[in-house]
C-alpha cells in the first residue's frame, strides 16, 4: 500500500468515475485500474463497486476511504513541515447549513489571503453532508445548529463520527419572509397568522429526518409545505409564492439584499425547541489550523460575539 494509490483512490471517490479520475491525476486509465485492484487484493476487500454509470463506494470502501484521507492529510502536513512541497496550495474547505452570516465570514476571510496560494472551498449543503464531510476531513469546520428537540440524537451522530460542537450563539426563532408579503408590517407573527402561505424548507435527501431540518420548530404540522435545495431557490419562492421560512434571524444584508425581513415569531405556549443554538464541529483531538481559527474570528465578529478572555481583559 502506497500513498499513491490512497490518493488515487480518494480522487476516485470524489469523482465517481476512474476515467475523470486519470484525466485529473495524469494517469492512464489501465494503470489507475490497475493500481486500484493491487491495493483491493492487498487490503482483502472491494473499495468500488464498478458500473456503466461509474464506481460507488462499497461500505467497506467507505470507510476505508474515511482513514485513508486521514493519512493523506497527515502525509501532506509532513511534507509542508520538511518543505518538500512549497508550490502545493494549502486548503480550507468549510461545510455549512444554509447560513449567510457563515458565507460572508467566508468572504471576508479569504480577502485576507493571497488566493494563488491557497485552495479555498465552501458548500452549503444538507445537514448530514455536513458532518460527513467534517468526519472525512473533506472540510475543516462545519456550521450547524441544535435545540432541545435534535440535540440528543445530533449529539450521537456527532460522538459516532469522532466530532465536537462547540457553540456560538443563542437565537429565538423568526419567521423570514421578502418585503412585499401581507405579513411584512406586522411586529410579530403567529403560528395561525402563516396557515394560507407555504412554509418553505430546504431538502434533506431520501434519508431525511425531523432531526436534520435546518428550521426551527420542524416538528409542528404545516397545511403547506415546499422543499428547496439551495438560498437562491428559497428567496425567490418567498417573493413568487409569498412563502416564508423559520429561521434563527440573522441575515446578511450585503448578500441577500434588502427586499426580506425577519420577524420575531410569537408562540402561543413556550416552546421547547424554539431555540436555536448555533456552532460548529470539528475533529475530535485536533487543533484549528490559523485559518480556521480566523474564520472563526470573522464569524464571532459578524455575530457581535465577544470570547470571556476579551471581555475579562477589558473589564481590567
Amino acid at each position: 500500500m502506497t500513498i499513491q494509490q490512497l490518493n488515487y483512490a480518494i480522487t476516485i471517490s470524489e469523482v465517481g468515475s476512474i476515467n475523470k479520475a486519470s484525466e485529473i491525476l495524469y494517469v492512464s486509465q489501465p494503470s489507475l485500474t490497475g493500481s486500484i485492484r493491487e491495493l483491493e487484493k492487498e487490503i482483502g476487500f472491494d473499495i468500488f463497486r464498478r458500473s456503466g454509470r461509474g464506481v460507488t463506494l462499497t461500505p467497506e470502501g467507505a470507510d476505508f476511504l474515511l482513514h485513508a484521507r486521514q493519512v493523506n492529510n497527515q502525509f501532506r502536513d509532513l511534507q509542508d513541515y520538511l518543505g518538500k512541497s512549497k508550490n502545493r496550495k494549502k486548503k480550507f474547505s468549510v461545510s455549512t447549513q444554509h447560513y449567510s452570516f457563515a458565507v460572508k465570514a467566508f468572504v471576508e476571510l479569504v480577502k485576507e489571503y493571497d488566493m494563488s496560494r491557497y485552495e479555498f472551498a465552501i458548500m452549503e449543503t444538507q445537514t448530514k453532508n455536513v458532518i460527513s464531510d467534517v468526519a472525512n476531513m473533506k472540510s475543516e469546520i462545519g456550521i450547524l445548529y441544535m435545540s432541545e428537540f435534535n440535540r440528543s440524537a445530533l449529539t450521537k451522530l456527532l460522538k459516532n463520527a469522532g466530532l465536537s460542537f462547540y457553540p456560538l450563539i443563542n437565537c429565538k426563532a423568526y419567521v423570514y419572509l421578502w418585503s412585499g408579503h401581507p405579513l411584512a408590517k406586522k411586529k410579530t407573527i403567529r403560528f395561525e397568522d402563516l396557515a394560507d402561505y407555504p412554509c418553505l424548507s430546504f431538502e434533506q435527501g431520501d434519508t431525511a429526518s425531523f432531526y436534520y431540518a435546518e428550521e426551527i420548530l420542524s416538528t409542528e404540522e404545516y397545511i403547506r409545505t415546499i422543499k428547496a435545495n439551495d438560498r437562491a431557490t428559497m428567496l425567490n419562492l418567498m417573493v413568487g409564492l409569498n412563502g416564508y421560512t423559520l429561521c434563527s434571524g440573522i441575515i446578511c444584508e450585503e448578500l441577500n439584499g434588502r427586499d426580506y425581513l425577519a420577524i420575531p415569531f410569537e408562540s402561543d405556549s413556550v416552546e421547547s425547541n424554539s431555540v436555536m443554538e448555533i456552532g460548529y464541529i470539528i475533529k475530535n483531538n485536533t487543533i484549528l489550523s490559523r485559518i480556521g481559527e480566523l474564520y472563526i474570528e470573522k464569524i464571532k465578529s459578524y455575530l457581535g460575539i465577544e470570547d470571556r478572555a476579551d471581555k475579562n481583559r477589558k473589564k481590567k
